[in-house]
């Protein structure tokens, strides 16, 4: 009986002291949409479509709702098929009438 009472004890002041807490998660951000077949980029590796930033650096892909981040990284199911460049030689862009702006 004493064992029971005390097993009974020691468990209850166990289980008191194992509580479990949910992390606090950050912004949620929800999975940004698929890149356009083909992305071009100027000077800098950002891009903007459909109200999020996609921000491109070693043939990866990384997305957020503000340029400066949070990042999270995209799909590859939504990179683009191809990433091309204007021409950064001497810091002109050889094609002046591209911006990289929502195209919806």
């Amino acid at each position: 009986m004493y064992k029971t009472i005390l097993s009974a004890t020691l468990t209850a002041i166990l289980l008191s002291a194992c509580v479990v807490v949910p992390a606090q998660r950050g912004p949620q951000l929800a999975v940004a949409p698929a890149l356009p077949v083909v992305v071009e980029l100027g000077v800098e590796p950002y891009y903007f479509y459909s109200g999020y930033y996609y921000y491109y650096q070693n043939n990866r892909w990384s997305y957020s709702n503000a340029r400066s981040g949070p990042w999270m990284d995209l799909p590859r199911n939504r990179y683009p098929q191809e990433v091309r460049f204007r021409n950064r030689d001497n810091g002109h862009d050889r094609d002046h009438g591209h911006e990289q702006h929502d195209r919806d």
